[in-house]
């Protein structure tokens, strides 16, 4: 009976040993960029380690299934005459859906290259954000600045097909000035059925629902905020508890001031990190996967930075400008840009 125990304990022992975090070398972070005329992106959906699908601002959706040797493109076009300027992107299982910014929102359904508008909202304050799908991709949500005195938030339950707006009755006031940033498609974060959406301007929040947004609780941080380029720009979770903010001043990005912060206790209370450090403002920010939630990067069109302990230290890996980044796996990642994508290899 002991031999079994002892072998138990060592079996314990060797596994937990096997998962522990061993931080990478800096020197082997290469960026691939990729030209893609005549587009700013700022959403996209990685498949895999050489396929990437974007939105642009052109109403252009663009793909390269060949890790970036060749790349296609295709527009949608609203009334034959409007090209959708696409901010936010999201898959649901074979279908992709891509938001526009201002009026109309214009929501539209993508599959095997036919496009279906399934979502359009008339208003003069209507500027839409980003968009995501939950883990069980039948719910998904998409955030907009404010058009009355609270956030403009639509989901779906049945996998993107309808679209609702959510009353302002079921969500936190907010007041004149307070709003979201189209980006990166990252102001939105969501894991198993709770979301955590990231405000900015005159005040710097953090909305989080664990009910596929329905019901809303919202919690202050002691990030930058004010005025209308300060906050919170993008948002991310390792798991249930751990997560980062960034962002900053978009007026003044060279600027280092209460522009990075850590929760561990799921986005109730946050802790600023220090100041005197890279990054400044950036845009988006992403775990990597499989790191134990130790390795992180933050992009922005003043550079690419990563931290191997969390987010509390960082390193300059390039100064290259991007707007987002997500990961396909551990070791790879796409980026992308004004003009252009980039392709992240960390070994």
């Amino acid at each position: 009976m002991k031999r079994i125990s002892m072998i138990i304990v060592v079996s314990l022992l060797i596994s937990s040993c096997s998962k522990e975090y061993i931080p990478r070398d800096l020197e082997a972070i290469t960026i691939l960029p990729f030209i893609i005329d005549s587009t700013s992106i700022r959403a996209m959906q990685v498949l895999n380690s050489e396929t990437v699908y974007y939105a642009g601002s052109k109403g252009d959706i663009g793909f390269t299934k060949n890790d970036g040797k060749s790349w296609s493109k295709d527009y949608i076009r609203y009334q034959d005459s409007i090209r959708p300027h696409f901010r936010s992107f999201a898959k649901n299982g074979n279908a992709f859906f891509a938001l526009s910014i201002e009026n109309p929102a214009l929501l539209y359904k993508i599959t095997e290259g036919k496009s279906e508008l399934v979502y359009t909202e008339n208003h003069e304050k209507v500027f839409y954000d980003a968009l995501q799908f939950f883990d069980d991709s039948l719910h998904g949500i998409a955030v907009g600045d404010p058009t009355e005195d609270c956030a403009s938030i639509i989901i779906t339950s049945d996998g993107g097909e309808s679209w609702r707006k959510i009353s302002c009755t079921s969500l936190p006031e907010f007041k004149e000035g307070e709003a979201f940033f189209a980006a990166s498609n990252t102001n939105i974060k969501t894991l198993g059925s709770t979301v955590w959406i990231a405000s900015g301007g005159k005040r710097a929040r953090i909305l989080k629902s664990d009910n596929f947004g329905e019901t809303w609780q919202i919690f202050e941080t002691p990030f930058i905020q004010g005025n209308g380029p300060q906050g919170i720009y993008a948002i991310d979770f390792a798991d249930k508890n751990n997560g980062i903010i960034v962002g900053g001043d978009y007026s003044k990005p060279l600027e280092n001031k209460a522009n990075k912060a850590i929760t561990k206790d799921g986005g109730k209370t946050w802790t600023l990190v220090a100041d005197n450090q890279n990054p400044n403002y950036k845009s988006c920010v992403q775990y990597v996967p499989n790191t134990n939630g130790k390795e992180v990067f933050a992009v922005g069109v003043t550079g690419v930075s990563f931290s191997n302990d969390g987010g509390i230290s960082w390193n300059e890996v390039s100064k290259d400008a991007y707007y987002s980044i997500q990961f396909a796996d551990k070791h790879n990642a796409w980026l992308s840009g004004n003009q252009k994508m980039g392709k992240l290899t960390l070994k």
